[in-house]
C-alpha cells in the first residue's frame, strides 16, 4: 500500500510539472504575441486551462501528503505542495505581466501602423517572423511535454505489475502457512500413532507373559503335583 501511494505521488509530482512548463511555454508565446487581440485572447483561454489543472494537481498532491503514515514524509511532502503553489503564483505574476506588455505592444504596433502606413508590409513581415519563432518554441516544449506524458504512463505500468507481483507473494505466503499447519497436523497424528503403538506392543508383551506364566503353572500342577 506505502509503495503504490508513493508511486502515485512520484506521478502526480510528474504531471505537476508537465503543467507548469505548458503554462511557462503558452506564458512565452504571449511575450512574443504582436496581435491581433484574438490571437491574445486564444492564448489567454489556453493558459487559464492549464492553470485549472494545474491547481487540480496541487490539491490531489496535497491530499495525498495528509494521507501519508510517516509525519516526516507527510511534512516533505507538503513543503513540496507549498513550494508548487508559489511557482504557480510566480507563474500567475509573470502572465499579467505578460498580457500588460503585449498589450502595449499591440497598441504602439498599431499606432506605429496608423503613423507609418508604408512600413505595413515590413511589420507584417516581422510578426509572421515572431509568430513563427514562437510557434518553434512552443512546438519544442509541447515535444518535451508528450515525453514527460510517456514516462508518467511508464511509470503507472510499472506500477500495476509491482502491485501485481506483492498480490501474488502474498497469495503464496498465505498458501505456505496453509501448509505449514497441515505439515504441523500430519507431524502431532505421527507422534500420537507412534505412541498409541508403543502402548499397544506393551500389552501384547504384558499378555504374553501373563499367558506364558499361567501356562507353566498348569504344567507344574499337572507334572509336578507334590510340589
Amino acid at each position: 500500500m506505502a509503495t503504490t501511494l508513493d508511486g502515485h505521488v512520484r506521478i502526480c509530482n510528474q504531471e505537476i510539472v508537465i503543467f507548469d512548463l505548458e503554462v511557462k511555454a503558452f506564458i512565452q508565446d504571449i511575450r512574443d504575441c504582436s496581435g491581433p487581440l484574438s490571437t491574445l485572447t486564444e492564448l489567454n483561454a489556453k493558459v487559464k486551462e492549464k492553470f485549472h489543472h494545474l491547481r487540480l494537481k496541487i490539491q490531489e498532491l496535497e491530499q495525498m501528503a495528509k494521507e501519508q503514515d510517516k509525519e516526516s514524509e507527510k511534512q516533505a511532502l507538503l513543503q513540496e505542495v507549498e513550494n508548487h503553489k508559489k511557482q504557480m503564483l510566480s507563474n500567475q505574476t509573470a502572465w499579467r505581466k505578460a498580457n500588460l506588455a503585449c498589450k502595449i505592444a499591440i497598441d504602439n504596433l498599431e499606432k506605429a501602423e496608423l503613423l507609418q502606413g508604408g512600413d505595413m508590409r515590413q511589420r507584417k513581415t516581422t510578426k509572421e517572423s515572431l509568430a513563427q519563432t514562437s510557434s518553434s518554441i512552443t512546438e519544442s516544449l509541447m515535444g518535451i511535454s508528450r515525453m514527460m506524458s510517456q514516462q508518467v504512463r511508464q511509470s503507472e505500468e510499472a506500477m500495476q505489475i509491482l502491485a501485481n507481483s506483492s498480490r501474488t507473494i502474498l497469495d503464496a505466503n498465505e498458501e505456505f502457512k496453509s501448509m505449514s499447519g497441515t505439515i504441523q497436523l500430519g507431524r502431532k497424528l505421527i507422534t500420537k500413532y507412534n505412541r498409541r503403538e508403543l502402548t499397544d506392543k506393551l500389552l501384547i508383551f504384558l499378555a504374553l507373559a501373563l499367558f506364558l506364566a499361567t501356562v507353566l503353572y498348569i504344567l507344574k500342577k499337572r507334572l509336578f503335583p507334590f510340589l
